[in-house]
């Protein structure tokens, strides 16, 4: 990994508020991610499963957590599991973590080889009750590949069917939203590295640049401070392409004339960025599409004033939905008459803004969250209201990340240039 570890009292606070909701007697067990392969020999980069990593801190593959409250060997309330080490790995891979060393990351002092889970693992299995289960049971999530907590899902239920199963995921949406101290201060680092990628690319940004070598300026300051790279596919979509929603191709060219929507976002100790910025690639931005822009912006900062604790989703999006309105009536791009005279479960505004106002971040960019749960203190969302015209050529988003505290929102890019005149200001140098 290229980032500076995150202190393992983290992850020992982490394990404390978790065990509170286990039943008696229960042991829980999760999986980290499989290495992907690509074609014949290759595999994809790692990316840790993030309930374990928020649980542990350890970023490795073939790694297994397993805690178990009530076990009667006090060593065995807490195993970690971690793959084995070799001259061999150690020579074509790289050394894998010691035991010391994955204690030092963990704060969990039990530590055995991957090898010996089926072995331990049984002797729990005889003093538990209940087993609780890992499976991905996100929102979004449409899932066609077998990962290794659904291989030993069913792999546990056939040798110990009498045992009384339980999921994980329920427990893991009540946690993960409420962001500590540590984890505010890694999206914040994530954040800054965002902000010094949105600022390189302000005097790069050119007729005839293409899209793709905006990317390649972006990706140099990420991984220079550290960073993984990106948080998530980078959308750099000039012109029409900022109409599509998810654009991920950036292999067009920048004309004279037209706006780069940059939807893009450092990742840091696997703790993402959400950031996006509109940006006029002749360095102006023309009468409209200023118009557009502010619209957008007001909207934006009326949305991140919302972000107080009690506020539930669905009633604060639809209340963004009636400043869209407003704002879309004063672009002559919806009629009033026919605003106030439209069907309230189709509202005109989806025309033009089509997708949600905020989703909640944290170790995954759309993280896990309990969408009836009213916004609490340690919250991260982003705002990000949008305007797209495709008979324009234009689409304009504009995206903050924001900290719900007691004392108001708590902008974590209120740093990054914003105001259209300011980018304007900073193209020109």
């Amino acid at each position: 990994m290229k980032y500076t570890p995150i202190d393992q009292s983290l992850y020992i606070k982490n394990r404390a508020n978790f065990v509170k909701y286990l039943k008696p007697k229960s042991v829980a067990v999760f999986n980290s991610n499989d290495l992907m392969p690509t074609n014949a020999d290759g595999l994809m980069p790692f990316r840790q499963n993030n309930d374990l990593l928020y649980l542990s801190g350890v970023d490795q593959e073939e790694s297994i957590l397993v805690i178990f409250p009530d076990a009667v060997n006090p060593k065995h309330r807490e195993i970690l599991f971690v793959k084995e080490t070799s001259e061999l790995i150690a020579i074509w891979e790289g050394a894998k973590l010691t035991k010391e060393q994955a204690t030092n990351q963990s704060g969990i002092q039990t530590i055995y080889w991957t090898s010996q889970f089926d072995q331990v693992f049984h002797s729990l299995m005889t003093e538990a009750e209940h087993v609780y289960l890992n499976q991905n049971e996100h929102l979004r999530a449409i899932t066609t590949v077998e990962t290794r907590d659904d291989r030993f899902r069913k792999s546990c239920k056939t040798k110990y069917p009498l045992h009384e199963y339980e999921r994980l995921a329920p427990i893991m949406r009540k946690l993960r939203p409420i962001k500590s101290q540590l984890e505010i201060d890694t999206i914040q680092h994530a954040c800054n590295i965002t902000e010094k990628g949105f600022r390189r690319l302000l005097g790069f940004v050119k007729p005839g640049v293409m899209e793709y070598e905006i990317e390649a300026e972006l990706a140099h300051e990420f991984l220079m401070n550290r960073s993984r790279g990106y948080a998530y596919e980078p959308i750099i979509a000039s012109g029409a392409s900022a109409c599509v929603l998810h654009y991920v191709e950036n292999n067009k060219e920048c004309k004279a004339g037209d706006v780069i929507l940059l939807d893009v976002g450092a990742e840091y100790g696997n703790y993402a960025s959400d950031m996006t910025r509109c940006v006029p690639v002749s360095g102006k931005f023309t009468a409209r599409q200023k118009d557009v822009y502010n619209a957008v912006l007001r909207v934006m900062k009326a949305a991140t004033a919302m972000l107080v604790p009690g506020t539930l989703h669905e009633e604060y999006h639809a209340e963004v939905g009636k400043l869209m309105e407003k704002e879309l009536i004063g672009l002559g791009l919806l009629d009033a008459t026919a605003v106030a005279n439209q069907d309230p479960n189709n509202p005109l505004y989806k025309k033009y803004f089509m997708h949600g106002t905020s989703h909640h971040m944290g170790l995954d960019v759309h993280d896990v969250e309990e969408r009836n749960r009213p916004f609490e203190v340690g919250m991260v969302l982003t705002v990000e209201p949008g305007i797209y015209i495709p008979e324009e050529n234009l689409g304009i988003r504009l995206e903050n990340d924001v900290l719900i505290t007691n004392n108001g929102p708590h902008d974590l890019m209120a740093n990054i240039p914003l105001e259209a005149d300011e980018i304007e200001a900073l193209m020109s140098r």
